[in-house]
């Protein structure tokens, strides 16, 4: 919260805490305090997106080792309290991972999790993201036509969605990809850089 008021403070960067959107895997006390904190601040306006992933615990776990700690009910009922108390925007952040969670069944217990918390109608996006490419996580991306598959069935269910742009994969520099390369390739790569 004090980064929030630095960078929203008139003599700072003066931000809009309307331009302002909080990102969390889904910490639920964390969630529950900044909803605490933004119900009792009639300044706070700032938004929250998870990274959600999945429509249900057990794929979620495959893909976010941090379900383990908070499962999916107790995790959307926390985001629920959020835009209970705050009316503010909700974002759900949606990896799209071909054979992995992608099907028209995911589309629809997605929407049916969403609409369990009054998120359609309510402005709440579902940001469609086609994993990126990682050589060693063996995840594959889906087409362009299966995204768009999949954010019609998501809309036909009243769940409002989107496909995130792509920037950066041809470089291995996009969402997901940085990481440090290990073993011989990266010793080549470091050399060929120099």
């Amino acid at each position: 919260m004090r980064f929030i008021d630095i960078i929203s403070d008139p003599s700072g960067k003066g931000i809009s805490r309307r331009n302002i959107t909080v990102s969390t895997c889904g910490i639920v006390p964390a969630i529950y305090d900044l909803a605490r904190e933004g119900g009792e601040d009639e300044h706070m306006q700032i938004n929250l997106a998870l990274s959600l992933h999945a429509p249900n615990d057990e794929k979620r776990r495959k893909l976010m080792p941090v379900a383990l700690k908070y499962p999916l009910a107790e995790v959307m009922e926390a985001m629920k309290h959020y835009f209970d108390r705050t009316h503010r925007r909700l974002t759900f952040e949606y990896a799209l991972v071909s054979g992995e969670n992608d099907t028209a069944e995911d589309a629809k217990e997605l929407a049916g999790l969403l609409r369990s918390i009054g998120a359609a109608g309510s402005g709440a996006l579902v940001n469609l993201i086609p994993v990126n490419p990682v050589r060693e996580s063996g995840l594959v991306r889906p087409t362009r036509e299966a995204c768009e598959a999949f954010k019609n069935k998501l809309e036909n269910f009243g769940i409002n969605g989107s496909i995130r742009r792509e920037l950066g994969s041809d470089i291995d520099g996009a969402c997901g990809q940085l990481r440090m390369r290990r073993g011989a390739g990266a010793d080549r790569t470091r050399r060929e850089e120099a």
